[in-house]
């Protein structure tokens, strides 16, 4: 038997969640698919699949291996398109992941005028907080937020203006004690946002020194959440840390005001990822030459938006003073 095929039906089999739903999608019978599982099993050695009459399972093995076979599926489809070249117009499913909020508000109306332009290609967007292993989970472009470590990984730099930042609502702000230093916010109400800290906020270190500040607070709200954390404090519950474009529209309407200017964290840049030689798959460079323009239009007006932020009052009061 074919190792490669045999492959392709073990991968079908996970995607579908059974061996008979793998026959149906290969147009194959159930016992042909079994014997292409117990086929890679031999080979292995090990026990790739629980089955129950239900529904399949991958043993320990079985998850590594699954792993494996995508990622050699993936690398043969990347040297197929490769070889034929320019013959082949962009097609099949191509699979990005990006973070929930820039993947859900800048790139998905990129991703759906892509799809509008090119018919014969579907995307899977996943939308993930963790970073992805792209080989290993058949990811074809990542869109990162962060300083690359070298890696074998292709980068394209979107933009690089993005930073954590403090907000706060006018109405707060006017009820509350002036926020001058870091260390102000342990007075102040805070809304944890957990992607930026739960119980503490780092900041550079202060002109001259060469430690990173600490602040440690007791939040009023802990979300685990972007949106909510953004609502709360457009409320005027209290003051929360996120980052550049995720509070640029609320700067730039008035809803929010960007406090401590002086203590923001360096800037992080923004790429497109991917595994070494996915840019000659038709679809990706497709996609690559469709979206980076975009992208890149769409970071740079969102931070423009931030920095023309309205100008930080110079006291604020409690009703008490």
């Amino acid at each position: 038997m074919d190792r490669i095929d045999a492959m392709k039906v073990f991968i079908a089999a996970l995607n579908e969640g059974s061996l008979a739903g793998a026959g149906r999608r290969l147009g194959r019978s159930p016992a042909a698919v079994s014997r292409a599982v117990a086929f890679l099993e031999q080979q292995v050695g090990a026990t790739l699949l629980h089955r129950t009459t239900r529904a399949i399972r991958l043993s320990e093995t079985g998850e590594r291996y699954a792993a494996a076979c995508r990622r050699v599926l993936a690398e043969l489809q990347e040297a197929e398109a490769v070889g034929a070249g320019e013959r082949i117009a962009p097609r099949g499913t191509l699979t990005i992941t990006a973070p929930p909020v820039s993947g859900e508000e800048i790139l998905r109306p990129i991703i759906e005028d892509f799809i509008a332009a090119f018919p014969a290609v579907s995307v899977d967007l996943v939308l993930l907080v963790r970073g992805a292993n792209l080989v290993e989970e058949g990811i074809d472009i990542a869109l990162r937020i962060l300083e690359l470590p070298d890696s074998s990984m292709t980068a394209i730099r979107i933009g690089g203006d993005v930073r954590p930042v403090i907000v706060a609502a006018p109405r707060y702000l006017s009820q509350h004690p002036r926020i001058g230093e870091p260390g102000d916010l342990a007075k102040h109400s805070i809304i944890a946002c957990t992607d930026f800290g739960r119980d503490a906020w780092t900041f550079p270190p202060p002109r001259g020194g060469s430690v990173p500040r600490s602040v440690p607070f007791r939040p009023r709200l802990v979300v685990n959440s972007v949106r909510a954390a953004l609502g709360a404090a457009v409320s005027g519950l209290g003051v929360t840390r996120l980052l550049t474009y995720h509070v640029a529209e609320r700067v730039q309407d008035g809803s929010l005001q960007l406090l401590l200017r002086d203590a923001e964290p360096p800037a992080r840049p923004v790429n497109l990822v991917m595994p070494q030689g996915r840019t000659n798959v038709p679809k990706v460079r497709a996609f690559l030459d469709f979206a980076v323009p975009r992208l890149r239009a769409g970071f740079a007006r969102l931070s423009a938006d931030s920095a023309a932020m309205r100008p930080e009052p110079t006291l604020f009061r409690t009703k008490e003073e």
